[in-house]
């Protein structure tokens, strides 16, 4: 810790909050901006902490430098902000798949029969055991413990062959799912 530090380590952060402001402002923007890249999220990033900052001067205990909990307090507010930009990039890929998936829509079915026919061929292009597993679950109505029992096997195998049943017919009906839903439905 330099003697720097230690003065406005020890003094009231009331007193100092322009000084650490002024001293530490622009490293803790260069740190921020290396990670969220953006110049303008940087600026909000150290802003928040510093007005953290100001908001618990009267409650904080710093027991390390204040430095280390500058930067601490940076790395914190970067990870949450590329988090939250994580979980929005991953919203936005499953709202453009939806919106893919509505403009591809085929409306030219127009029975139930047609449905029918759609589900039963993808039912079909699953694995043997997968679709007896998810016949006898989905459309004979037994329970997990009754397919294990009569067909030999573990409920956690069970479990799993559903889980990739339902996963790959995901996929097969993706096309047709919004319409399927609302035929199914209504």
């Amino acid at each position: 810790m330099t003697n720097q530090d230690l003065f406005l380590y020890t003094d009231c952060l009331n007193d100092n909050f322009d000084k650490i402001y002024v001293l530490y402002y622009s490293r803790m923007h260069r740190f921020a901006k290396e990670y969220v890249l953006s110049n303008e999220d940087a600026e909000n990033i150290v802003q928040d902490v510093f007005l953290l900052l100001w908001e618990r001067r009267k409650v904080l205990d710093i027991r390390i430098s204040l430095v280390s909990y500058l930067f601490s307090l940076v790395k914190n507010k970067c990870l949450d902000y590329l988090r939250r930009k994580v979980v929005a990039e991953e919203y936005k890929k499953e709202l453009l798949l939806k919106l893919s998936a509505l403009e591809d829509l085929n409306y030219t079915l127009s029975s139930e029969d047609d449905v029918e026919q759609i589900v039963e061929n993808a039912i079909n292009k699953l694995p043997e055991r997968c679709r007896l597993i998810f016949i006898k679950s989905r459309i004979e109505g037994k329970k997990y413990k009754e397919i294990a029992e009569e067909l030999d096997l573990s409920i956690n195998t069970v479990e799993n062959q559903m889980s990739i049943a339902l996963k790959k017919l995901r996929v097969e009906l993706k096309d047709f799912l919004p319409l399927l839903l609302f035929l199914l439905n209504s």
